[in-house]
């Protein structure tokens, strides 16, 4: 009768043969599957990732929801600080996060702030994200390899 070890022999002999067969070596599989899984695990922990990132309101709707203008709104795309997605027919798509972020670009423009400070701050927030994620996925690979 096989066991659970046999089963798991069994599996990683497979996963062996198969990485063989496709040309991938195991620290490239291995950094796949740790990828796969944080972007996995962002989702569970973030609850409303599935809705805050989709971008599905037009807008009429971002300017009824932030107050803004559409003219405003138009501008602060054209500055690079908001990137809504185009329809094939051209029309702009927002998602919450991109009304949330609306919202904080025009409390700091009414607080004196020039649109290219910014556009700097939200550079750096996001290579800071980008730089403690990839820390993130180097500790995993060292803490793996001990």
């Amino acid at each position: 009768m096989p066991t659970y070890l046999d089963a798991t022999f069994v599996f990683i002999q497979s996963v062996i043969n198969f990485l063989l067969k496709v040309n991938i070596d195991l620290i490239t599989f291995l950094i796949i599957l740790i990828l796969k899984k944080e972007r996995k695990d962002r989702r569970y922990l973030d609850k409303n990732y599935l809705y805050r990132d989709k971008k599905v309101m037009t807008m009429k709707i971002v300017t009824e929801m932030t107050g803004l203008s559409e003219r405003k709104v138009r501008y602060y795309e054209t500055k690079k600080l908001i990137f809504p997605e185009r329809t094939s027919s051209g029309i702009r798509k927002y998602s919450f996060s991109d009304i949330e972020k609306l919202m904080d670009i025009a409390e700091k423009i009414e607080d004196g702030v020039l649109t290219r400070e910014i556009r700097n701050d939200f550079f750096k927030r996001r290579k800071k994200h980008i730089n403690t994620r990839n820390d993130t996925i180097r500790g995993q690979l060292n803490a793996h390899f001990k």
